[in-house]
């Protein structure tokens, strides 16, 4: 699957998105902070090859390929809090935006739509990420993954931004790299694309997610976007 598909919708008026694996490259750190880990176990680093696809599913798909973990065994809770004290400490080390996110967000804004973000990224590492590039005074809404009682895929999250955006569902567009990025936006109505250069796993079969299309590149929203396109 390449560039976009069907036809755009021109009413958009608030696009939505995912942070990891959508707006900012985070696997870099999350794959630093891992190998870390495994490091003061006298583990050898994983590979790229191995982490990137755990990148969208936070510290359970990373400690699960990093260490054969799940939420359910004694070591998990401990074997997280370590986790997340390094990534803390190197949240913005390695982590640059995706090459044309900033160019697409200007794009939005010349255009006069508004955008924010919807993340099961917890606040506390959502905000400063944004701050850190200068995006949170920029967005309509930030709807962290501990800001609503549920995170994705419960609708809970994308309802909270559309209040925040003033906008209805169907008015505003998600873009994710995540089946549940998808889920949720179907579960209100909005439509949803999934940003292909995200972190996908082999297993991964986005074309069977239901979603409205397909972009390989955060610029090519813009064309996505464009009416008659």
């Amino acid at each position: 699957m390449r560039g976009f598909f069907f036809m755009p919708n021109p009413r958009y008026r608030t696009i939505l998105f995912d942070l990891d694996g959508t707006l900012v490259d985070t696997a870099p750190d999350l794959a630093y902070a891992l190998n870390v880990l495994r490091g003061r176990r006298g583990l050898p680093a994983l590979a790229d090859s191995l982490t990137r696809p755990q990148a969208s599913h936070g510290t359970q798909g990373l400690l699960r390929v990093g260490f054969g973990l799940d939420s359910a065994q004694a070591e998990f809770t401990a074997l997280r809090e370590e986790f997340l004290e390094v990534y803390a400490a190197n949240l913005t080390a390695r982590s640059p935006l995706f090459p044309g996110v900033a160019e697409m967000l200007a794009g939005l804004e010349e255009r006069g739509l508004q955008w924010g973000v919807v993340t099961n990224k917890p606040a506390r590492y959502t905000e400063p990420l944004l701050d850190h590039f200068g995006l949170r005074v920029r967005a309509v809404c930030v709807v962290s993954g501990d800001t609503c009682a549920q995170s994705k895929p419960h609708p809970a999250p994308m309802l909270h931004a559309c209040r925040l955006a003033a906008s209805d569902p169907a008015d505003c567009l998600y873009v994710g790299d995540a089946e549940r990025d998808v889920t949720a936006a179907a579960a209100v109505g909005m439509p949803a694309l999934v940003a292909l250069y995200g972190y996908l796993g082999e297993d991964d079969r986005p074309d069977a997610w239901g979603a409205h299309g397909f972009i390989d590149a955060p610029l090519a929203l813009l064309d996505w976007l464009q009416p008659g396109a």
